[in-house]
């Protein structure tokens, strides 16, 4: 089967995951270059990315799984990959700036939460 064969309704719906997925992806990037700090510009492109990412890997697993004639999931582990790891990477880049900006003695960001290593050393 080739990508001719196709019925209607299944190039339409790859075509609407892939321009969707593409449109997600693209509106987080401008709102990279659009937002002025580090702490916003974190944010646009973790929602945006992802989901965008999400709805190409659909139309990849659509495409495949109408061409082999059978449904083929090894592709959505990647959206299963990117859905765990996408927030832990934004945690960590968030905490790895926030150190940052602490250590440059900035003193528009809120002192560091203490209130829960004095506990830990308690007990």
């Amino acid at each position: 089967m080739t990508g001719a064969d196709f019925s209607l309704w299944v190039d339409a719906l790859i075509s609407l995951l892939v321009l969707v997925g593409a449109l997600l992806a693209l509106i987080g990037s401008v709102n990279v270059l659009r937002l002025p700090t580090f702490f916003q510009r974190l944010h646009a492109p973790a929602l945006g990315a992802t989901a965008g990412c999400a709805c190409v890997v659909l139309a990849t697993v659509t495409y495949f799984s109408f061409k082999e004639e059978q449904f083929i999931p090894q592709a959505i582990a990647i959206i299963l990959f990117m859905a765990l790891t996408t927030p832990m990477v934004t945690i960590f880049l968030m905490r790895a700036a926030l150190f940052r900006e602490r250590q440059s003695s900035n003193a528009s960001l809120p002192a560091a939460n203490t209130a829960e290593t004095d506990d830990n050393e308690e007990t």
